[in-house]
């Protein structure tokens, strides 16, 4: 039972990560596009800042949860191994995105808001790459 209830604490955590991991480019697609407006990229920053806390936070909890599924419960196996790198380059992903923000904030220019849609489409990717590992369990 432990075990199921370790899991969902991973899986929830998860969840709230990936939020932010797709919200956050999303914000930043919006500050570019945000132009002139003082008032609107200050309140995009704010939302860009919070969210990147939150974001932090959630995967500081998947992490333990997975920590704990990985020692305690043994988990083992290529795939987990390919699922983990695939992590590292989501989380890789979102600091990223945090140190974009940062930089809006000191007043450093965003890369073009296509090149930021697409840079918003990378997660999606690693996560389908994430779920089958995890699913499936090829090697």
């Amino acid at each position: 039972m432990a075990y199921f209830w370790t899991k969902t604490a991973h899986l929830v955590f998860v969840m709230a990560w990936m939020g932010g991991v797709f919200y956050l480019p999303r914000i930043l697609v919006n500050i570019a596009e945000a132009g002139d407006a003082p008032a609107v990229r200050e309140r995009l920053v704010l939302m860009g800042k919070r969210l990147y806390r939150f974001g932090h936070i959630m995967f500081g909890m998947a992490f333990v949860f997975g920590l704990v599924l990985w020692f305690y419960f043994h988990m083992s196996g290529g795939w987990l191994h390919a699922k983990l790198a695939l992590v590292v380059l989501m989380l890789a992903h979102f600091t990223v995105s945090g140190r974009w923000l940062k930089g809006v904030e000191k007043g450093k220019a965003l890369p073009s808001s296509t090149a930021l849609r697409w840079f918003n489409e990378v997660p999606v990717f690693l996560l389908i790459g994430i779920v089958f590992l995890v699913l499936a369990k090829p090697f």
